[in-house]
């Protein structure tokens, strides 16, 4: 997918497939690119990535046609314009809690590249834009998605409000903080996290735009897929990195007797 296609198919509740990617390894496009996925979702909040390496890895994720989508590392308007112009496709703005953030983000990712006094007026409803740049603002920004993370308790009780934003094309949940935000860090199967979840998604669709929570544990997953979230966006390449060895090694040792080869200290090779 390109950015334009994610949007259109978040916004119409088609389900669409991602994971976060932490590797910058030039080898790391193609190997992604066989797990049949529309997008990635690359970090810049938890991970120390610069601003050159992430326009690398966005361009080459989307040449092919793997959508990429960088949270950046506070939601910030200039923050998300600069990340827009080294090729992602979408921003994913953390720790969401205002509509008055969603607002300043809108107008980064929907009406890029105006900012200033002129931008204000058009976000308040204050003065239209001229038709000419109207048409060229939105063909300009056509492919570019705004992903908002809702993480927190008042995030939750503003959500409404929030929502009612033209601007957002996909709501992601970060489960981790929102767990601790709950007072249940890591409580994933406590029933008011779980309902905390199923509320978001309701939310979401209802108004139309995408959600999906970033989990990696498909057990949840698949219940809040089947509960109307959308994307599924599962895991990393890191994190399944590391349960895949572990297992693998696990049963390695379990097998066999792991005393290991004695060496001849006197042998050379």
């Amino acid at each position: 997918m390109n950015g334009q296609e994610l949007i259109q198919a978040l916004r119409a509740g088609q389900r669409v497939y991602g994971t976060a990617i932490y590797s910058p390894s030039p080898i790391w496009p193609r190997v992604v690119q066989n797990l049949d996925l529309d997008m990635v979702f690359i970090d810049t909040e938890h991970t120390p990535q610069d601003r050159n390496m992430i326009s690398w890895m966005c361009n080459a994720f989307a040449a092919l046609n793997l959508a990429p989508v960088v949270r950046i590392p506070e939601p910030d308007p200039y923050l998300a314009q600069m990340t827009l112009d080294g090729g992602a496709h979408g921003i994913i703005a953390p720790y969401i809690e205002h509509p008055e953030q969603v607002k300043e983000l809108g107008g980064a990712v929907k009406f890029g590249p105006l900012k200033g006094e002129k931008l204000r007026a058009a976000l308040d409803g204050e003065a239209e834009l001229e038709p000419a740049l109207a048409e060229y603002l939105a063909a300009r920004n056509a492919n570019k998605a705004l992903f908002v993370n809702i993480e927190s308790v008042p995030a939750l009780e503003r959500l409404d409000e929030i929502l009612l934003s033209p601007w957002i094309d996909c709501v992601l949940v970060g489960p981790h903080d929102l767990s601790c935000s709950l007072g249940l860090p890591e409580q994933y199967d406590h029933p008011v996290f779980d309902q905390a979840i199923r509320s978001v998604i309701s939310k979401s669709r209802a108004a139309g735009v995408g959600v999906g929570i970033h989990h990696n544990f498909t057990h949840h997953e698949i219940a809040w897929v089947n509960a109307g979230a959308n994307l599924v966006m599962h895991s990393s390449d890191i994190s399944s990195f590391n349960r895949a060895l572990t297992a693998e090694f696990k049963r390695i040792r379990e097998e066999t007797d792991d005393v290991g080869q004695i060496v001849d200290e006197n042998v050379h090779f």
